[in-house]
Formats: C-alpha cells, structure tokens, sequence
C-alpha cells in the first residue's frame, strides 16, 4: 500500500508530507517535503491556538484553508517526486492541534476530555481523490485515554528491537518519549510526553532577537550562553513535569502566555539572549532527562532522537552529558528522515485504521483497551 502522510506540528511552521510503501518488508520512505506556511497564516494558526485570540469564525475558517494546504502538499509532493497521485492508495493526516484537553472537564458530573484538529479531511480526499483518514484523538479519548502521543504504534512497528531496549525521542514543539523493551510486545510499550521540545526555545529565539529568527539555528545561540541556574530550577517546578504517565501536553501549559512571563523574568535578571535560549535549551534537555529517571522501568540501550530538536547541536549535547551512559543516534541513522518521522507516523498509523488494526497503545494514552483510530473519508 502507498501511502501519504501528513503532519502540522505545534510550531505551525507547515505541513510536512511524507510517501510511503508499506509491505511485508517493512516501511519504505519514497519522498518527503516541508511546505511552509505563508508568514500571515502561520500568525494566524497561532492566534487560534491560544483562547484569548481564537475566534469561532476563524477556527471554522482555517479549517478548511488547511484542509486546502494539506491537499496541495500532496499534490506538489507527487509532482516533485515524480509519483503518480493515481498511485497513492491512501492520505493520513494528523490535521493541526489547536486545542487539546486531556484532563478533561466536568459536565454533569462527568469528566468530558476533548481535542480539536482542524485541516479539513473532506477537503484533502475532494482535491486530491484519495481515500483520507484523519482526527486520529478522539476515538482514544472516547476510550478514556488522553489521545497522546499517537506516534507510539508506529515507533513500535519502525524500531522495536529483539535485543535493544529503545528510547524513541521526538523533539518537536513538545517533547514525547515512546519506550520499547527488547523483544517486546504493543502492549509493553510506554509512551509520554516529558514537556516542552522547541516551543519555549522557538519563542524566546523570536523575542530576543526581536522577530529577526524563528528559532536558534543548530543551537548557536544557546551555545554562546551560561545556563543561568536559578531560573532552570524555577522552571523545573512545573507541576507537569511530576505528573506521571500517561499525561501529554501542549501551548495549553507552555505556549505564549507561559514563555512571555519566562522571557520578563529573564529580563528583569538582566540576562543576556544567549543566557536565556542557554536556560531554554538546559531545560528541555533536563525534563528528557528527569523523565527517563523518574518514569521508564530501565534506561533503555538506546535513544534514537527524531524532530526538528535533532538538529540542534547545544540541546543534543547537553543530553548527551545528562544522559552519558546512553548511546544516542538519531532515525537518520536508521533509515527515517529526522524531519520525516512524524509523518511517516502518520501514514502507518492511517494503514492499521484501513486495515481494521488497533493502533492506539494503552500504555502511552491510559485507555481502557485498544482501539481503532481515526475517521475515513472515500476518495472519489
């Protein structure tokens, strides 16, 4: 089965599209490409993850303007790679989070957990006249869990080990670990998300720089600065980071309004830009880190890093200094595109729901059993 995935992750940057063949061999990644969102809707997408600037009109809007971008990353992929869209069996998209619920909220006595992708999959099959599947959250929700992480399913069918105990370590906006035990079974495996990837780091690189940089390229930045001490233990008093599994989290924790206060309390220290992506950086690399001590049965082998934190040299140094006894590589290394891993996801996990597998993992989202994800959408 040929596949495409498709991603937008927290950072809104685009939407990442990924082709695959799936067969008895394995997962076999044919293309991959970024198309990024224009300046203006990325803003935009942005305002409607945060409920003081989400609109009611401009959430149903933008559902359907992405819904024509998502479809439009396929049909530019195909083009670019020379893969016929005739030949594409499948779509699965992840949509794009703007709101996400796992505690849940009370309502006539029960606790009602929600979630809210928008990336309209009615729009993609119609443009592109394939089969889609999408809003993978909610069916695991319905089952109690928290709908995160979803990638745990395909990180299983990717990298599980005979004789390695793996970490798989996603760096995106959030950070998400999936553990799988050597030789283990779905059923085995544990997933969470430890706290904050990129998403403290991308904003803090934008209001130091004063709208100049959307992120620290390679980490340079950070690089140049002093961890400055006192501020990184205030932030590792998150309450989040205590929680234990199963938890997942988002820009309702640690978007804006979180980095805005950080960034004038960092001020108000007199640090400099480079002090403060320096903290930034200490501090996603301190809750990987403090996650796989204080949450996974063993240290695993291996961590196997994936997502745009991959390519930033001071975050995957300084978990190499927490984690010293580890062997760190990245899925590059295992034949999957650091930048492609999240969509390749996404297309494994739209080929179980045709195929009538369960693809949640309990273990990762605490539902109640396993389930099959996803909403199909025919082709023409």
């Amino acid at each position: 089965m040929r596949v495409v995935g498709l991603m937008s992750g927290t950072s809104a940057d685009g939407v990442d599209a990924a082709i695959v063949d799936i067969d008895g061999r394995g997962v076999h990644l044919l293309a991959f490409d970024v198309y990024r969102y224009p300046s203006a809707l990325r803003t935009q997408i942005l305002k409607l993850a945060q409920p003081e600037t989400a609109r009611l009109d401009q959430v149903c809007h933008y559902n359907f303007v992405l819904g024509e971008k998502f479809a439009d990353a396929v049909i530019k992929l195909c083009r670019r790679s020379r893969i016929a869209v005739g030949s594409i069996d499948l779509v699965g998209s992840h949509g794009h989070t703007i709101y996400h619920n796992p505690e849940g909220t009370l309502y006539a006595n029960m606790r009602i957990r929600s979630t809210l992708q928008i990336g309209e999959p009615s729009v993609i099959a119609q443009r592109t006249g394939i089969t889609t599947v999408a809003d993978f959250r909610p069916r695991d929700m319905a089952a109690n869990g928290q709908g995160a992480p979803l990638v745990p399913y395909a990180d299983y069918v990717l990298f599980g080990h005979r004789h390695l105990c793996r970490a798989i370590q996603n760096i995106g906006g959030i950070a998400n670990v999936t553990y799988l035990p050597a030789n283990g079974e779905q059923r085995s495996v544990i997933a969470f998300d430890s706290g904050p990837g990129n998403m403290i780091i991308d904003r803090l690189a934008s209001l130091v720089t004063h709208g100049r940089r959307r992120f620290d390229l390679d980490g340079k930045l950070a690089s140049r600065g002093e961890v400055d001490r006192a501020l990184l233990n205030e932030m590792l008093g998150h309450p989040f980071l205590r929680r234990r599994p199963p938890k997942s989290t988002g820009r309702e924790h640690f978007g804006f309004a979180y980095v805005d206060r950080l960034y004038h309390k960092a001020v108000d220290r007199s640090l400099a830009a480079e002090e403060i992506l320096a903290t930034a950086t200490a501090f996603t690399a301190t809750t990987i880190a403090q996650a796989y001590n204080r949450f996974l049965p063993t240290m695993p082998d291996q961590v196997i890093l994936c997502g745009g934190g991959a390519h930033n040299l001071a975050l995957v140094e300084m978990l190499r200094r927490r984690l010293s006894d580890v062997e760190i590589l990245t899925t590059n290394e295992l034949g999957i595109d650091v930048d492609a891993k999240e969509a390749v996801s996404f297309a494994i996990l739209a080929w179980a729901t045709i195929r009538a597998r369960a693809n949640n993992v309990p273990g990762a989202t605490g539902a109640d059993q396993t389930v099959i994800l996803g909403k199909i959408v025919p082709g023409k």
